[in-house]
């Protein structure tokens, strides 16, 4: 069995070094160049076909069959150590209610059918589905993997079933798959194209998209014509059948052509065997939980046939929940009032999956004395400065090695400095290496703690530091920008971080407040706040300081850049929130033709920028932008 493997495959250098460039609160923006997923260990694939909406009588059994190609250096081999099979998934290895007797194993229904598939060829994976007695509509998600080495990036895909005894009056099959679009069997309910009308997607800004409910979403795609017929009007549209979990409607963005066009393109001629580049903005659905996001693509006003772009979009909180989200019950009262102080809060912040980018293990050391404790306090080692302990989560418990063989606990593992606030290094994490960007990025302050989140079979680092620490580590604006620009976006970065420290908030469930990538803030630790000192100063002039309404801790979104005016609470997420209800003008945003980067609500960084640069003050950026506000301090921060 295949076991401690990654979760989804990483994006492209492309779209890792821009995404940490173009990023703001709660939202990662696009990549403008390509991103496929990269390889893994050598392997890649890409989904070719598959029939993903199925129809189904219970207790019918049906053959399923899917095609990848085969992208990365290795080649797929049916048996030996590492072959090739495909596996269940969401989560990983479940038990299925469609499993056949003939599966190769449980939860691994099959091996790849050839002996061998090299690099640029297809290979085949068929099972046999057996419907279970009860009626309903089912996910399937599978994956393929190479046996005890990788997760396969780019073959994951999910099957749609449908179980009725009245298989006619069922959804309508079509083909469809998880990767982008691919061409597949005819759908009968789409009407048909002209012959020679055929596109395969090659190329998506990104693989999966997280985001939180009703957020806009600029998206690009590489279409390839692989018809006979030349190209010239393309559109983006709504697809004309409606599927499970995917209302059309929630998706329509302000940006769009019409009610149905995400994006018309007349300009230019695409010939057979070329490929072309469309963006497009689309809104994430209102509900949270996973979705699939689908549009059907024309060619000169006739739908390509058996085609769909397909993307998969985790929404992490409905429209307005966040706002909405319960208070911590363990809070004291003052908390929430700007005139009474509080002690500074520590933050836990999510800051890597421990995977395959580390061999599913770290190796932590500290640059003074430091133990080694578990959740409860145990001391488990003393320490020296730059003595490592690895240590990893394998088959129920946690395991390291201070270099005296493999010791094991039942307890999340923690690695404390003893002078507070001193740097501690994960040694095996360089993102230079893994993930091409220009700082390794693996120097943390204060605690940090591996802990296993069994709801999504995956282990965390966690850094766990002072709130104002956390914000000199945030990489999101640059070392040279305006002072009164960095503290009015560190004030409505603060307030975010304890907004959500105050709350059960998306993270909850994995142990901590807020992750270090853009679906938060970006955080990138202490190379950071060495490499930022201007930032440290906007944080220290502003200790303490957060952002309140009514006197109570205000939410403030804030986002890249505005199209010329910001969009109050209600036209983006459900409700209302009196700060945030009315929308105002943007006008440096709008003399430099910007289209919308972000959720637009709250604060646009590039208009905020431009009234620094003007010579207005934090708190004259901040109360233009959230409405009725106060600034108050909370706590004075620790030495």
């Amino acid at each position: 069995m295949l076991r401690e493997m990654f979760l989804q495959p990483r994006a492209s250098k492309w779209g890792r070094m821009l995404a940490a460039v173009f990023c703001v609160a709660g939202f990662l923006l696009p990549a403008s160049a390509p991103a496929l997923a990269a390889p893994m260990k050598g392997y890649e694939a890409m989904t070719v076909s598959v029939t993903s909406k199925i129809r189904m009588k219970p207790g019918e059994t049906k053959t399923v069959s899917a095609e990848f190609l085969n992208l990365g250096p290795e080649t797929w081999l049916k048996d030996g150590a590492n072959f090739v099979s495909i596996y269940t998934r969401e989560p990983n290895y479940r038990t299925s209610v469609f499993e056949n007797a003939g599966w190769y194993k449980p939860g691994q229904p099959a091996k790849i059918t050839e002996t061998k598939v090299e690099k640029s060829k297809k290979g085949t994976i068929s099972f046999v589905l057996k419907a279970p007695s009860k009626i309903g509509s089912y996910r399937e998600p599978f994956q393929l993997a190479a046996e005890d080495k990788t997760w396969i990036p780019g073959s994951a895909f999910a099957l749609q079933i449908e179980v009725s005894n009245d298989v006619a009056s069922s959804v309508p099959s079509s083909s469809l798959s998880s990767s982008p679009a691919v061409p597949s069997p005819s759908k009968p309910s789409q009407p048909s194209a002209p012959t020679g009308l055929s596109a395969l997607v090659l190329i998506r800004s990104a693989k999966n998209v997280t985001a939180r409910g009703g957020e806009s979403i600029p998206f690009r795609v590489g279409i390839k014509n692989t018809g006979t017929a030349t190209w010239k009007k393309r559109e983006i549209r709504l697809p004309e059948v409606n599927v499970a979990n995917f209302k059309p409607i929630e998706t329509k963005d302000s940006t769009w052509a019409s009610a149905t066009q995400a994006a018309v393109v007349a300009s230019g001629e695409v010939a057979p065997g070329s490929l072309d580049f469309i963006d497009f903005t689309f809104r994430a659905p209102s509900r949270a939980g996973r979705h699939s996001v689908q549009f059907a693509f024309a060619a000169d006003g006739q739908v390509v046939p058996d085609f769909f772009i397909e993307i998969p979009v985790d929404v992490t909180s409905d429209s307005g929940e966040v706002f909405n989200s319960p208070v911590r019950n363990d809070l004291p009262q003052q908390t929430f009032y700007q005139m009474d102080q509080i002690d500074e809060p520590l933050v836990r912040v999510g800051v890597l999956i421990v995977d395959e980018e580390t061999d599913n293990k770290v190796e932590v050391l500290c640059e003074s004395p430091w133990q080694l404790r578990d959740e409860r306090g145990e001391l488990l080692a003393e320490m020296k400065a730059g003595e490592s302990v690895w240590a990893s989560y394998r088959s129920g418990r946690y395991r390291y090695d201070r270099g005296m063989g493999t010791e094991k606990t039942n307890f999340a593992l923690r690695f404390v400095p003893n002078a507070p606030n001193s740097i501690c290094r994960i040694d095996n994490f360089d993102r230079r290496v893994t993930r091409k960007f220009t700082y390794p990025d693996n120097e943390f302050r204060n605690v940090l703690e591996m802990r296993y989140n069994a709801d999504k079979d995956r282990t965390w680092m966690i850094n766990e530091l002072p709130i104002e620490y956390y914000l000199r580590g945030l990489a999101e604006t640059s070392n040279v920008s305006p002072m009164e620009y960095q503290k009015s976006l560190i004030i409505a970065a603060r307030t975010y971080a304890f907004y959500h420290w105050t709350r059960a908030t998306k993270h909850a469930t994995e142990g901590f407040h807020l992750s270090s990538s853009a679906d938060d803030q970006v955080y990138n630790g202490y190379g950071q706040e060495k490499r930022a000192p201007r930032i440290t100063e906007a944080v220290k002039a502003t200790e303490g300081q957060v952002v309140t309404y009514n006197g109570e801790l205000a939410i403030t979104p804030y986002f890249s850049r505005s199209d010329g005016r910001t969009r109050a609470w209600g036209e983006v997420w459900n409700g209302s929130v009196p700060w945030l209800d009315r929308s105002v003008e943007c006008p440096c945003d709008k003399s430099k033709g910007f289209a919308l980067w972000g959720h637009g609500v709250g604060m646009s960084a590039n208009e905020a920028l431009c009234m620094a640069n003007n010579g207005q003050s934090y708190d004259q950026i901040l109360k233009y932008f959230y409405q009725g506000i106060q600034l108050g301090k909370k706590w004075v921060a620790k030495p």
